[in-house]
């Protein structure tokens, strides 16, 4: 039988003085007999059922229970995570894998992974793994995996939607039309057109690439920074420009996209300073994540102007607070985390978990994009 993870973290084994030191590993084999699985989804309550495929809800749970059970499985799913007496804390000590979403995030931390003595095994049904205390996953000799690919389409075209809901200032419009009114100079004084404006994305993997190509037939000027440069070719195909100084192209932007994932060197990376080198005047959209700008620094620039419109669906902490500050800030366009979780997209990670599940219980590899900690190494993003 193949194993999938066998070795313990390089990372903590080198920063070990003694030569003694026990290296800690935990074999992604899954043995004979009944595995606990808990899978980790928000309620949908009456919404359950008016979709038969609304799979990523705690009452659907992917749509495997009945495969888990008919292997012998154990399968408890609870969309309770917070706290020390929450629905999850109760399964960590004897739980074999955890299935989360990043849109109703189990955040687990290094004194949940020492406690989880029997966890192999922690998926990501979605793309986005920063939940996890990745760097203690590493040391503990635990995989890590999410379904790559499951909803960039979805998220894409959702930042597609957003750059246009901002530069149409199409919001105030809405709005109107709900509260009975007719005022077509509140909305015209700032709304402009797409064509010709100057969009550049931090990030251009997956997600950015295909909001890229999306975004060249509206003729604008296109731009990208990422720690990879595309091949000329691909390019010339979106006619989009590399860009290695960040700031030097931010501030050519009329407007951001946050495509990169959350990191130690990306958390708070768009800062009071940052935000400062931007054009007066930006907007901005973040699919990312939320804590990769920091909060009080975005709701002064719109306050203030700087920013004329910031619109996304991540946010930090998630679920948001209902004093979070971006809900109240002027000129914005948020939603609660829903850009990848399309019924699409579910059924893409629905099928993506399950079938990482069945490599899992004969012994498999994951296909290799999957991965985000194996055999101790972190993905390069996440570096």
């Amino acid at each position: 039988m193949r194993r999938v993870a066998s070795t313990a973290a390089r990372a903590f084994a080198s920063s070990s003085s003694s030569p003694s030191s026990l290296v800690f590993t935990r074999e992604l084999q899954a043995s004979p007999g009944s595995k606990k699985i808990v899978g980790v989804f928000y309620k949908a309550n009456e919404y359950a059922e008016m979709n038969p495929n609304f799979l990523g809800c705690a009452e659907n749970a992917l749509g495997i229970r009945e495969w888990l059970e008919s292997k012998g499985h154990q399968y408890i799913v609870t969309p309770d995570k917070e706290g020390p007496d929450c629905e999850l804390e109760k399964h960590i000590p004897d739980l074999h894998v955890l299935i989360s979403t990043p849109f109703h995030p189990a955040y687990v931390t290094a004194e949940r992974i020492k406690k989880a003595k029997n966890l192999q095994l922690l998926l990501t049904a979605g793309i986005g793994s920063d939940h996890v205390d990745l760097k203690a996953a590493a040391a503990a000799g635990l995989t890590v995996a999410e379904v790559t690919g499951s909803n960039t389409v979805s998220v894409a075209e959702d930042e597609l939607m957003r750059i246009l809901i901002l530069v149409r200032n199409f919001l105030p419009g809405h709005h109107q039309v709900i509260n009975g009114e007719w005022n077509v100079a509140g909305i015209a004084h700032r709304a402009y057109d797409l064509e010709g404006k100057t969009v550049g994305t931090v990030g251009a993997g997956r997600i950015g690439r295909l909001l890229l190509q999306r975004l060249k037939p509206f003729n604008c000027n296109l731009l990208y920074h990422d720690r990879l440069k595309m091949d000329s070719e691909l390019e010339n195909q979106i006619g989009a420009k590399f860009e290695e100084d960040l700031d030097k192209m931010l501030s050519k932007c009329d407007i951001v996209v946050i495509n990169t994932p959350l990191t130690e060197k990306t958390k708070g990376m768009f800062d009071k300073e940052r935000i400062a080198k931007l054009k007066k005047g930006v907007l901005i959209v973040n699919n990312a994540r939320g804590a990769i700008m920091d909060t009080q620094a975005v709701v002064d620039a719109c306050n203030s102007g700087h920013i004329a419109g910031y619109s996304g669906d991540v946010w930090y902490p998630q679920p948001a607070p209902k004093d979070h500050p971006w809900r109240y800030m002027p000129n914005q366009a948020m939603t609660p985390h829903i850009s990848g979780t399309t019924i699409d997209a579910q059924l893409r990670y629905a099928a993506g978990t399950k079938d990482m599940l069945d490599r899992y219980f004969k012994g498999e590899d994951f296909p290799a994009e999957n991965y985000i900690v194996k055999d101790g190494e972190l993905a390069p993003q996440y570096r």
